[in-house]
């Protein structure tokens, strides 16, 4: 990986991160989700605008993929009603490099050389430390279900989007297309919340709203970084997310313990530097 893509990749960490706080603190996480989805259908639409329609070999990847994000969508909101940010976040977002370079590997022969699986390995290793401490996982059987849940949603998407958008000869028309068909997500939130009288706060939605603008603007330097870069190395180096968001969790929201989380960064760390020093063949 480059130091290009590296860096690309790591700022999208950030603001993956960010928006995800987002969600988990908002008073009211449907209605938040439904925003974002919005800002997601309206960047889409202005995408689709200006490049057109993909390769039709990509289709059936966006439409694997849109039916994943309603999935994914639903377990996200699950699992932060149940859970804490720094118990969710690493175990969702930990499960999802393993697969992702499986999964790859199964499809397209997509390969991780020694050090980039050293890489790989200690990025899982670190994001397992976090996400398992004093037994969190294990306390509540419900978040860890929607965790793990959530957690696979990931990797199948992240699989379908690195495949769809080197297939589509036009990546932003691909994620144009991705993003747009996530606008059912507003109507059934909106229809749901009509149909049981629940109040709209228009202070929330706008904080949702630029949850959707953070949200648009990391998804899309991800999936440009899957054109330059090894899928899997990708995946791997978005998840050094989980610093960013076991930071948020200690220093905002009150989560303990720290020094496990500090412990559990440098492990993660250690693994982005070889990732981004590793090829790919």
């Amino acid at each position: 990986m480059s130091s290009f893509a590296l860096t690309l990749v790591l700022s999208a960490a950030v603001l993956h991160a960010s928006w995800n706080a987002l969600v988990k603190a908002a008073p009211d996480r449907a209605l938040t989700i439904a925003a974002i989805a919005l800002v997601n259908a309206v960047a889409g639409l202005a995408l689709i605008l200006f490049s057109g329609v993909p390769a039709s070999a990509s289709w059936p990847m966006i439409a694997a993929s849109t039916l994943l994000h309603y999935l994914y969508y639903t377990f996200m909101y699950q699992a932060y009603r149940l859970g804490d940010l720094s118990h969710v976040y690493p175990i969702s977002r930990g499960m999802a490099p393993a697969l992702v370079a499986l999964g790859t590997f199964l499809l397209i022969g997509e390969v991780l050389p020694p050090l980039g699986l050293a890489g790989l390995a200690a990025v899982t290793l670190g994001i397992g430390v976090l996400a398992f401490q004093r037994g969190a996982a294990f306390a509540d059987r419900q978040t860890l279900v929607a965790a793990g849940l959530l957690g696979l949603t990931i990797a199948a998407y992240s699989v379908a989007d690195g495949i769809g958008v080197r297939w589509s000869e036009n990546p932003m028309a691909y994620m144009g297309w991705l993003f747009l068909l996530e606008s059912p997500v507003v109507i059934a939130v909106l229809w749901m919340r009509r149909r049981n009288g629940t109040q709209f706060d228009p202070r929330t939605f706008g904080i949702g709203l630029i949850g959707g603008l953070v949200s648009v603007t990391a998804y899309g330097v991800v999936l440009y970084a899957k054109t330059i870069a090894p899928i899997g190395a990708v995946s791997a180096v978005r998840e050094s997310s989980v610093i960013i968001a076991a930071l948020i969790g200690v220093i905002i929201f009150g989560e303990r313990p720290w020094k496990g989380r500090i412990l559990a960064a440098l492990i993660v760390a250690v693994g982005v530097i070889m990732l981004a020093f590793s090829g790919s063949h």
